[in-house]
C-alpha cells in the first residue's frame, strides 16, 4: 500500500480570536492574511533576487552545503545549510517561523529552476549550424548530454527563446539561464508546511470538518509580538476528502477577498504494476472528437485483441464555445494594448486621462473574468473526459490505461492547428486527472511515443502500410482528413479509433519496456513495438428461438414455400398523392431517408421556455455512431456526446473478465 497524495482547496469565511473570543469577518480576516503573506512574499522575493546568479545556482545544485554534508530535501534547512539568511524590514517584529516559510518557498523556485538552467546548458553545448532544423547527427548529440524525460517540444521552444537571445545581442549565446531569464516571480502565499507548532496547528473536527489554529498579523508592519494573535478557522472539507484521509499543513492565500486554504490530504491506494498487464485500455488525443478509445486484451500467444467497439468522448460543443471564449478574449487584450498605448502618450492632466483609465479598468476586470471563464471550463470538461475514460476501463476490466506522450505532440501542418486547440484545452489536465482517478483503483497509466499512431495501419501492423486518409468512407478517392483506409489489407474505419489501437498494441507489446521516474512517478515507454490488432467482437447470448431451433432440431429461419407465380389476379394500384399537400390525410411518402434528420425539442414539462440549445438527439445519431447525450453517463456536459459505460463480457479467446466490485453507481 501506498500513499496517494491530493490538494483540497477549501475556503475559510471566519475567524476566532483565541485569546478574546472575538469573531473576525470575512473581510478583516482577508486582509489579516494578506499583511501575511505579503511579509512572506518579500523575504522571497529578496531571497530569489540576491540569489540569482551562476555561482548560487552552482552551489544549489551540487548538493552539499558549507559544512561538507549533503542538503537535507527539505527547502528551508537546505537554505540555511547554505547560509543564505534573511532579514526582515527595518521595524517588523515576526518570529523565525515565517522567514522559514518564505525560505522553503523560494528553495522551490530555485529548485525548479535548476532544470530549466541544465537543459539550457546543453543546448548551448550542442548549439546547432541551423537551429531551426537539427541534423541526426546534432540531434544525438544533444540527447547525450540532456536530463532524462525531456521531451523534444520543450528542446524547441528553449530553442527559440536561445535564439531569439542571440539575435538581440549580436550573435552572442547566453553563458548562463541568469542571462536569458529575469528572476521568477514570488506568488503572495505562504506555505504553512515549513512551520511548526508555534505558528500552525491543524486539527480535524468531524468527516466533513477541520480547524486551523494560526498565528496572524494585527497590523500591516507589526512591531512587536503583542501585534500578533492567534486565530480559529474553521474549515468546511470538500465531499473530495474522504474521512480515512490524513490532512497535511496546508497553504494560506487571498484570491477575490476570500481566503483561500489549499489543503494538501492523502489516503492510502494500492499499487499498480508496471507490466504483467493482460486488458487495457488505449486511448488517443482525436481530431474527430477529444477522447477515442478501445479496449483489447494481450493473448498467450503475444497477440493484442481488441473487441471491435470504439470509445468516443466527443466535446466539439464545449470546444465550439471554448473557441468563441477565446475570440473574445482576444479581442478584449487588443482593446487593453490600444488602450494602455493611448494611456502612454498622454499625461494625468489631459482630460481625456481619466475617460481612458475607466475604461481600461472595466476592459482588464472583463478581461479577466472572461480568462477565469475559460480556465474553469477547461477544468470541468478535463475531469468530465478523465471519468469517462476510468469508467471505461473499470467496466471493461483493464489494469492499465496507455495515452500518448504529450511531450511529442507538436504543432506543425494541418493537425499542427488542431493540436494547438487541443493542447490549449484540457490534454495536459486530462492525463493529470486521468493519472489521479486511476490511482485510487491500482490503475496504471503509460505514455507510450505519439509519432506514427495515425499514419500506419494497426491490422497490418509491420509499421510501413500507410493509411490513406480521406474525408468518408464512400468517398475513399479524395484527400481528407477524418477517415483512414488502408490499401493493402482493405481496413476502412475512423482515423481516431485506428490510432487509439496502435497506442493500445505499442502498450501491451512494449510493457517490458516501461521506466518509472523516480521523483514524478510518471510511467513511459519510449521504445516503439510494432504488432497488428486483430477485433473479435463478443459473442451474442443465443435468443429464445435459437434455442428453441436447437432443441426441436428445426431450422431457425425456414425457407418460404414456392407460391405460384403465375398472373391470375390484377396489380394492385399505389394511392397517388393529390397536389393539396395540406390535406388533413394526405402524407407524403420518398423512398430516400436523409443521413440526418431534426428532431422537434420536447414539450415544456414545466412553465417557461425550453432551455436554449439543440435538442437532444436520441434515436437516429445513437443508432449510427453508437454516441448518447445522456447527463447519466457522468459526462457533466449536456453538449458532450460520449461513448456509454458498458461492462462487457468475454471477447476472443481470452481469459474471462470478472465484474469489477467497484464499478460507478451507474453500472450496478
Amino acid at each position: 500500500m501506498s500513499r496517494l497524495t491530493a490538494t483540497a482547496t477549501c475556503t475559510a469565511h471566519r475567524a476566532i480570536v483565541e485569546q478574546t473570543g472575538q469573531v473576525v469577518p470575512q473581510p478583516l480576516l482577508a486582509e489579516r492574511v494578506a499583511w501575511l503573506t505579503g511579509l512572506a512574499r518579500e523575504l522571497t522575493a529578496d531571497l530569489v533576487a540576491g540569489r540569482w546568479s551562476a555561482a548560487d545556482l552552482d552551489a544549489l545544485a551540487s548538493g552539499v552545503g558549507l559544512d561538507g554534508c549533503a542538503l537535507p530535501a527539505k527547502g528551508w534547512m537546505a537554505v540555511r545549510r547554505l547560509g543564505w539568511g534573511l532579514s526582515p524590514a527595518a521595524g517588523v517584529h515576526m518570529c523565525d517561523r515565517v522567514a522559514r516559510c518564505a525560505q522553503e518557498q523560494a528553495a522551490r523556485l530555485l529548485r525548479l529552476v535548476l532544470h530549466r538552467r541544465e537543459l539550457v546548458a546543453a543546448i548551448v553545448a550542442t548549439w546547432p549550424r541551423e537551429p531551426g532544423k537539427r541534423t541526426d547527427a546534432e540531434w544525438n548529440a544533444l540527447r547525450a548530454v540532456l536530463p532524462d524525460g525531456v521531451g523534444t517540444a520543450e528542446i524547441r521552444n528553449r530553442t527559440r527563446q536561445i535564439r531569439a537571445y542571440r539575435d538581440a545581442h549580436d550573435g552572442m549565446l547566453p553563458a548562463d539561464l541568469t542571462q536569458l531569464e529575469e528572476p521568477p516571480a514570488c506568488a503572495a502565499q505562504i506555505v504553512l508546511a515549513a512551520a511548526d507548532r508555534q505558528l500552525a496547528t491543524l486539527e480535524r473536527t468531524g468527516e466533513h470538518g477541520a480547524r486551523l489554529r494560526v498565528k496572524l498579523p494585527l497590523t500591516a508592519s507589526p512591531a512587536s509580538a503583542k501585534d500578533w494573535a492567534w486565530h480559529l478557522l474553521p474549515i468546511t472539507l470538500p465531499p473530495t476528502v474522504p474521512a480515512e484521509a490524513k490532512l497535511c499543513t496546508p497553504t494560506l492565500r487571498v484570491a477575490k477577498g476570500r481566503v483561500r486554504v489549499d489543503l494538501p490530504f492523502q489516503i492510502p491506494i494500492g499499487f499498480a504494476p508496471a507490466t504483467g498487464h493482460v486488458i487495457g485500455c488505449g486511448f488517443d488525443w482525436g481530431l474527430n472528437s477529444l477522447l477515442t478509445g478501445t479496449v483489447g486484451h494481450l493473448t498467450a500467444e503475444g497477440r493484442v485483441v481488441s473487441d471491435g467497439r470504439p470509445l468516443a468522448y466527443d466535446a466539439s460543443g464545449v470546444s465550439a464555445k471554448l473557441h468563441r471564449l477565446r475570440a473574445e478574449r482576444e479581442h478584449l487584450a487588443a482593446k487593453r494594448k490600444h488602450q494602455e498605448r493611448l494611456l502612454a502618450g498622454i499625461t494625468p492632466a489631459d482630460p481625456r486621462f481619466a475617460e481612458l483609465a475607466a475604461a481600461y479598468e472595466v476592459i482588464s476586470v472583463e478581461h479577466e473574468r472572461l480568462c477565469a471563464r475559460i480556465r474553469h471550463l477547461n477544468k470541468a470538461l478535463a475531469w468530465s473526459a478523465a471519468r469517462w475514460a476510468l469508467d471505461q476501463a473499470l467496466a471493461a476490466g483493464a489494469t492499465v490505461i496507455y495515452v500518448e506522450d504529450l511531450a511529442t505532440l507538436e504543432a506543425r501542418g494541418r493537425r499542427g492547428r488542431a493540436n494547438a486547440r487541443l493542447s490549449g484545452q484540457v490534454r495536459g489536465q486530462v492525463v493529470e486527472a486521468i493519472r489521479h482517478l486511476a490511482a485510487k483503483h491500482s490503475i496504471a497509466v503509460v505514455t507510450v511515443p505519439a509519432r506514427g499512431t495515425s499514419k500506419y495501419c494497426p491490422r497490418c501492423g509491420d509499421g510501413t502500410s500507410l493509411l490513406r486518409h480521406c474525408p468518408a468512407p464512400d468517398r475513399l478517392a479524395e484527400r481528407g482528413w477524418a477517415w483512414a483506409h488502408c490499401p493493402a489489407c482493405g481496413l476502412s474505419c475512423d482515423r481516431d479509433w485506428a490510432a487509439a489501437e496502435r497506442i493500445l498494441a505499442r502498450g501491451l507489446l512494449g510493457q517490458q519496456a516501461t521506466r518509472t521516474d523516480r521523483t514524478t512517478g510518471t510511467r513511459t515507454i519510449r521504445q516503439v513495438v510494432e504488432g497488428n490488432v486483430a477485433r473479435a467482437r463478443r459473442a451474442r447470448k443465443a435468443t429464445r428461438a435459437a434455442r428453441r431451433a436447437r432443441r426441436t432440431r428445426t431450422d431457425l429461419h425456414p425457407r418460404p414455400a414456392a407460391r405460384d407465380r403465375a398472373k391470375n389476379r390484377p396489380t394492385p394500384k399505389r394511392p397517388t398523392s393529390t397536389p393539396n399537400r395540406h390535406a388533413a390525410n394526405n402524407v407524403t411518402t420518398s423512398s430516400r431517408v436523409p443521413d440526418r434528420r431534426t428532431v422537434p425539442a420536447p414539450p415544456p414539462t414545466r412553465g417557461g421556455q425550453r432551455p436554449a440549445g439543440q435538442a437532444p438527439q436520441t434515436t437516429r445519431p445513437a443508432e449510427r455512431t453508437g454516441l448518447v447525450r445522456d447527463p447519466h453517463q457522468r459526462t457533466g456536459f449536456h453538449r458532450v456526446a460520449a461513448t456509454p459505460v458498458l461492462p462487457l463480457g468475454d471477447y476472443a479467446d481470452g481469459p474471462p473478465r470478472p465484474r469489477p466490485p467497484d464499478l460507478p453507481e451507474i453500472l450496478r
